[in-house]
């Protein structure tokens, strides 16, 4: 594990593998921290690609920035980190919040990205709705901490029967998100309430992008993933994982990595 100095914070993240290989940067979702992406990270090593699995500020072993943080921030934060590793393009990659950070910096830096990988996530902007519940679950989270809310989203973080057929991995999940400072896992569902929104953004995507979804998904289910292939990606690939709900990267990672390596072997292919 190594880290990087940000105006406010300090990021801790693992990039591994080899220099010249293909850097793959994976985000990790809400509440969750890089070690999500173990599995892999296990398979890119195996493939000959270079990891790079940052803890998000408010995050696993990264530094909280107490009250709101954007998802530009978050995306500025992955700029630095590939300035100081000397990374001037790479496959950009994430899961559900993760996944609009990867939106985020494609806005920010399209001249930075290699391809996109967008796990279980949504496009459009937050709903009034959306907003209240995201700022009333920050609020509820600093003043009850991460245990409570933990029980009552592992069974959408994965598919139900998941949580019972996959102990283990209900376990590992249950953890990161009962170790999430619930200072920062509030500041980033203030900022993500504020989010935009990034249909504009993928329809104007040259570069390749993979849409994986979990066939049980409840927070972005299939119909969204579809809509976002159908109507604004028609070129991105598209991988529904079976047997998976919101984290089908822990609860079918055999499946999950092998629609990966396929892709990042065509965006080899192109560079």
């Amino acid at each position: 594990m190594s880290s990087v100095a940000l105006p406010g914070a300090t990021i801790h993240y693992d990039d591994l593998g080899p220099s010249d290989g293909l850097p793959v940067v994976l985000i990790h979702g809400h509440p969750f921290n890089r070690t999500l992406w173990e599995p892999q990270v296990r398979a890119l090593l195996a493939d000959g690609r270079r990891a790079i699995t940052p803890d998000l500020r408010g995050y696993g072993d990264s530094g909280v920035t107490p009250g709101s943080v954007l998802l530009s921030d978050f995306a500025e934060d992955i700029a630095v980190l590939l300035d100081q590793l000397g990374v001037e393009q790479a496959v950009i990659g994430g899961v559900s919040m993760g996944g609009q950070i990867a939106m985020e910096f494609q806005r920010l830096h399209p001249h930075r990205v290699l391809a996109l990988v967008l796990s279980d996530t949504s496009a459009p902007a937050e709903t009034d709705e959306g907003k209240a519940f995201r700022n009333r679950l920050a609020d509820r989270l600093l003043a009850e901490g991460m245990d409570g809310y933990a029980g009552e989203v592992i069974d959408k973080m994965l598919a139900a029967y998941n949580v019972t057929a996959k102990p283990d991995v209900a376990a590992r999940v249950m953890g990161m998100m009962r170790a999430t400072d619930p200072r920062g896992a509030a500041a980033a569902l203030r900022g993500r309430a504020e989010r935009p929104d990034y249909r504009d953004i993928l329809a104007a995507v040259e570069v390749p992008v993979l849409v994986v979804v979990g066939r049980d998904d409840v927070y972005t289910p299939v119909a969204e993933a579809e809509a976002i292939i159908h109507h604004l990606v028609p070129h991105a690939a598209v991988a529904v994982i079976d047997q998976a709900g919101h984290l089908p990267g822990v609860e079918q990672p055999e499946c999950f990595n092998t629609a990966l390596l396929d892709f990042l072997k065509e965006v080899a292919a192109r560079t």
